[in-house]
């Protein structure tokens, strides 16, 4: 993939939930393209670490940081922990996110609500703050871009499913554009990417981790996409490659 990573070995890219599927790979990928990685992990210590070790072996340069990015304080030393080992961030990947076992609404109750829509939509928020304040040429930076992991559940609204999920990826489609808007003037674009069926082990979490082949028919192409693809939609929106994108969307749902 012929890709422009602007500022190549010199950009600083966190990427929250990088410990497995989606957020791995594109900790790989951006390290392949010479971007200084800091991977976020909640829980996943052991993966994380392997993975830094993957990649610094590789040649790349990569630090782990253990954080909760639904709290404030955790965001505010993630962020101060990766400038001080890494450099000022470039680009944050919002992907971290929870999916609960599969129910219909009227069987959830408040707390599981409000456990996905913190741990979903509080964490997007708070790390494109923290974003903000270290790329917004308002505030003495040189720039940057954000790219929420949004999810194709935000327009089919997974009925039956987890609609809770699906409301929180509403949400984040509904930031990527405002944000979008609001620091446009100030040399930060901000877009999405919306996986459908991908093969991760989120599914397991959902309490079907075979998801991705029961329902792989129904998708056009056919066939349930790999996290990879994902990782290089997230890579190209940010790079300098869609240096005139901000405020979209790119869906990498096989057609769903």
């Amino acid at each position: 993939m012929d890709i422009n990573t602007e500022s190549k070995g010199l950009g600083v890219v966190v990427i929250t939930g990088g410990s497995r599927g989606i957020g791995a790979q594109t900790a790989r990928l951006f390290a392949k393209h010479g971007y200084a990685v800091c991977i976020n992990y909640k829980s996943q210590a052991e993966p994380a670490k392997k993975l830094v070790t993957e990649i610094t072996q590789g040649g790349g340069k990569c630090i782990a940081v253990q954080a909760d990015v639904s709290q404030e304080l955790d965001v505010e030393r993630l962020f101060a922990t990766t400038a001080a080992k890494l450099g000022k961030v470039k680009v944050l990947v919002n992907n971290a996110g929870i999916l609960k076992p599969q129910m219909r609404l009227v069987d959830m109750n408040a707390a599981r609500i409000n456990e996905v829509l913190q741990n979903n939509v509080t964490s997007y928020f708070l790390c494109a703050r923290e974003a903000v304040k270290v790329m917004s040429t308002t505030y003495g930076g040189s720039g940057g871009t954000i790219v929420n992991v949004s999810s194709g559940a935000a327009r089919s609204g997974s009925p039956n499913e987890y609609i809770d999920y699906a409301a929180s990826k509403g949400a984040i489609d509904t930031l990527t554009r405002g944000l979008a808007l609001e620091v446009a003037k100030e040399g930060i674009r901000v877009n999405g990417v919306r996986p459908g069926l991908i093969y991760t082990d989120m599914h397991a979490d959902g309490g079907e981790p075979a998801r991705v082949e029961r329902l792989k028919n129904i998708i056009p192409m056919q066939k349930g996409g790999q996290a990879i693809e994902v990782a290089e939609a997230i890579l190209w929106l940010a790079s300098a490659s869609s240096s005139f994108t901000t405020g979209s969307f790119i869906d990498v749902t096989g057609g769903l």
